[in-house]
């Protein structure tokens, strides 16, 4: 079930960029803003494109595997995210809809059809198609207009968090003072003891888009940790992209 393992990676994954590199200002000073203000420009920041074709790298961590591997990734907006990770072979293909999780190992010869059942057991937190894609895309897990936050400046980033956090997560989203792209978001659970950081270190503009460069994703849980860094090779906006999936004959369904 190792594989599996690299679904996460994957299901947490993203896209960026092959850019022109910069009309980014790093050195914008966070000055005091109300958090109704800056929950209006993170949401106005979102990606505005209609899909994504891109190609990273990615170097997972989990005590047991540590090791690189290539992943290819296509992005309908709202609709599809499909994904295929190689190293020398074919290691697993997915692809993700709002409705449908589809997945399988190559080498493993296995696979998985279902909901996204299958991401809740794995990440040990409710997930949805949307939420999944605003992770890809360096947007906050959850709408931050939706609720009333509360906002801190921590490290130079706008740092908001539901006045009324979820009963079982705590949630934490830092917004860059620059671009209100995320500089990183965090789901808690004291109960349980786990938490998810995604940490989004740099972005690039591309076709007047910004989107992160590097993603790091740190998952916790009692006795495991998973260390994922993503580096983006290339990118590319608004090109066709084929999503086709079929699972190979002969593989054995995965039971959950």
């Amino acid at each position: 079930m190792r594989f599996l393992k690299y679904f996460i990676v994957f299901a947490i994954v993203f896209t960026s960029c092959k850019a022109k590199k910069s009309m980014i200002d790093a050195n914008v000073i966070a000055e005091e803003m109300s958090a109704k203000k800056v929950a209006r420009k993170h949401v106005a920041a979102n990606f505005d494109k209609k899909t994504v074709d891109a190609k990273l790298k990615a170097n997972i961590n989990n005590g047991k595997i540590n090791q690189s591997i290539s992943v290819s990734l296509k992005m309908e907006k709202d609709a599809v995210i499909w994904l295929k990770g190689t190293k020398f072979i074919t290691l697993f293909k997915a692809k993700i809809t709002p409705t449908s999780v589809r997945y399988y190992s190559s080498l493993e010869r296995k696979y998985f059809e279902g909901d996204f059942t299958m991401l809740k057991k794995l990440l040990g937190t409710d997930i949805n198609f949307n939420q999944l894609q605003n992770l890809f895309l360096g947007q906050s897990l959850t709408n931050v207009k939706d609720q009333k936050q509360n906002i801190s400046i921590i490290d130079n980033s706008y740092v908001l968090s539901p006045e009324i956090q979820a009963s079982l997560f705590d949630i934490f989203f830092s917004v860059n003072p620059s671009h209100f792209k995320l500089d990183k978001q965090s789901i808690i659970n004291t109960v349980k003891n786990q938490r998810l950081d995604v940490f989004y270190p740099s972005y690039n503009v591309v076709d007047d888009a910004i989107f992160p460069s590097e993603i790091n994703i740190k998952a916790k849980q009692p006795g495991k940790f998973t260390d994922i860094d993503f580096t983006v090779r290339s990118v590319e906006f608004n090109k066709d992209i084929d999503t086709s999936f079929s699972i190979p004959k002969g593989y054995k369904q995965i039971k959950l």
